[in-house]
């Protein structure tokens, strides 16, 4: 739907109070655990935006918003030009009335609920819109497919010491969260709580080891290879948004290093080879004809997969051997012991409770955010 094109004469105050009222109402119906950092940013800026002094800082949202919407979109010009606004609406907020004796933290959390109430707006013209994009997205995604069926921690040379697979599922399921929120930040959050939770493990394992931490040199290993096993949604398109949409100004220190960490890790993926791998090149071409065959098998019909299998079942039992995530991947059966087997059994229980309890909440997360803000627009 166009984005605010009518030009008609600012609203009312109390338009504006409704304006903003059903739209955070559908925010609300939206929040989760990882959006709560900026829930206070948000609701404080709306909060100060429903008085009756806010109307020129209202109108100016609203002014901006038609204009772009005039022209084609373009993913880097329309970074440019919204980076632009913030910066002049950060201008405007610091000398508002409403601001006066506001503290630095004050006037931060109402830009963060500027960009969060800006982004939503324009996600439908900002996020995966072009066909450049979705293809980038489906050829990381298709390629983080195929290394999944074979790809294992000591690919990538990363410790035994280091292998936690519940510490990792933790990160897996941060980082696909991403497309469960449409502001740069709640997205970045996603980002960065899976990032914490691997740079967390280094720690704990440093300090129960008496290991020197060693940084990048293992936290780029563990990041690659828990975005392999989460092979998150959109993947290019959601790092692409947050560069260019998130506030420059806030895109530094750690969190720049997270952003930079996890683009590099999309790079390997993209660009990955057997050297990469720690194997030879015969053996990953080998690897990767396994892992197309195998996708190709899956989505076939039942009566060609059964002659496909039957002709292919020597690779077929490789693959599936090959093919085990969590836990204990690389364990053999019979090496288990009872204890083990039972620690197997309880995080099996603890996954799938968790895994449940995701869906239950995405599902209620589902609300089509696209008629709220319509209703915005009509106010």
């Amino acid at each position: 739907p166009p984005l605010l094109l009518s030009l008609s004469p600012a609203p009312t105050d109390r338009q504006n109070s409704k304006s903003l009222s059903l739209w955070a109402g559908g925010q609300a119906a939206m929040e989760s655990p990882t959006s709560a950092a900026s829930r206070v940013d948000f609701y404080g800026f709306l909060d100060r935006m429903r008085r009756p002094e806010a109307a020129d800082l209202f109108r100016s949202i609203k002014s901006f918003l038609a204009s772009l919407s005039l022209d084609e979109p373009s993913a880097e010009a329309d970074g440019a030009r919204v980076q632009a606004f913030f910066a002049e609406m950060e201008a405007a907020i610091r000398g508002h009335p409403l601001w006066a004796d506001a503290t630095h933290q004050e006037i931060d959390h109402a830009l963060e609920g500027l960009e969060k109430y800006i982004m939503t707006k324009l996600f439908d013209r900002t996020f995966a819109a072009s066909p450049e994009d979705a293809a980038a997205d489906a050829e990381v995604s298709d390629k983080i497919g195929l290394l999944q069926r074979f790809v294992r921690p000591h690919h990538l040379d990363i410790p035994k010491v280091l292998n936690n697979e519940a510490s990792w599922l933790i990160a897996v399921k941060e980082l696909q969260k991403i497309n469960s929120f449409k502001s740069p930040w709640e997205k970045l959050l996603c980002m960065m709580s899976c990032c914490q939770v691997i740079n967390n493990l280094l720690l704990n394992v440093s300090m129960t080891n008496d290991r020197t931490p060693s940084g990048a040199d293992e936290f780029l290993p563990i990041l690659i290879y828990i975005t392999i096993k989460a092979n998150p949604p959109q993947l290019h398109s959601n790092l692409k948004f947050v560069q260019l949409f998130r506030r420059e100004t806030k895109l530094v220190s750690e969190v720049e290093y997270y952003l930079t960490n996890l683009i590099s890790a999309k790079m390997f993926i993209i660009n990955v080879n057997g050297h990469s791998l720690s194997m030879e090149e015969s053996e990953f071409q080998k690897h990767m004809e396994s892992a197309k065959l195998g996708t190709q098998m899956s989505v076939a019909s039942p009566s060609s997969s059964q002659g496909l299998a039957t002709s292919t079942s020597g690779l077929q039992k490789q693959i599936d051997a090959e093919g085990s995530r969590f836990p204990f991947m690389d364990s053999e059966t019979e090496n288990l012991t009872q204890a083990e087997l039972k620690q197997l059994h309880g995080l099996y229980r603890k996954t799938v409770t968790r895994y449940t309890l995701l869906s239950k909440a995405l599902r209620k997360l589902s609300i089509d955010e696209d008629q709220l803000l319509a209703s915005v627009d009509d106010s």
